[in-house]
């Protein structure tokens, strides 16, 4: 099934997400931007500079600097990270702040850029106790997107095998053992976040959480 919204409307969809972390964000302390995320190794005060990376380089530099950095994902990960971070969580969140609206990515689907803001910002919303669920059909069209390839995140890999179904929205994809939940713990596990699986109920709930505690966070998007 294809995406039913337009390119335009994800990016409209992506603002929103932005712009609703921002809102979580503008009350952390000091101890709340070092928390550990979901996402790997990273503190919550530095996937937000992630995401400001994510939504300041567009294909031309995204090209430059991979080949600068061998095609180590995580070096040039790295490397912009530390170019987007401010000298203190509050600058940090100044940078995020102005990229709210943008459109600037690296090649690759709209839906694959919607989906970055959607899973880094419940990486930092899960370990800091915030309940914030994006739109059902926000998230239903990232779910569409990674159970149909592999891209930013190891979506397809890890469903294999499975059926899916959301209780909360359309979305269903697959055959094989099922698994149910929200469509955004069915997509936050397609992402590798094993935190989710807790989320979901069915028979095929362990193969997910094995799959997830082995395959890590692959993130190539900045």
């Amino acid at each position: 099934m294809r995406n039913s919204l337009t390119r335009a409307t994800l990016w409209s969809a992506a603002a929103t997400e932005r712009a609703a972390l921002a809102d979580d964000l503008a009350g952390l302390h000091e101890a709340q931007w070092a928390q550990q995320s979901l996402c790997g190794r990273w503190v919550v005060e530095e996937v937000v500079a992630h995401l400001t990376a994510a939504a300041s380089v567009g294909a031309l530099r995204w090209f430059g600097s991979v080949l600068g950095a061998r095609f180590d994902f995580d070096l040039h990960n790295a490397r912009r990270l530390a170019e987007y971070r401010g000298a203190t969580p509050a600058e940090t969140l100044e940078r995020f702040q102005r990229v709210v609206n943008s459109t600037t990515s690296a090649p690759g689907p709209t839906a694959a850029w919607l989906g970055e803001v959607v899973v880094h910002a419940q990486d930092i919303r899960r370990p800091l106790g915030f309940a914030r669920t994006p739109a059902v059909e926000t998230v239903t069209e990232v779910a569409r997107f990674y159970s149909r390839r592999d891209f930013t995140v190891a979506g397809r890999s890890t469903i294999e095998g499975l059926r899916l179904e959301a209780t909360d929205g359309p979305f269903t994809t697959g055959a094989g053992p099922i698994v149910s939940g929200t469509t955004l713990a069915l997509t936050m596990v397609m992402a590798g976040r094993g935190a989710y699986c807790d989320d979901l109920t069915g028979p095929g709930v362990s193969t997910l959480r094995d799959r997830c505690s082995g395959n890590g966070h692959r993130t190539t998007s900045n």
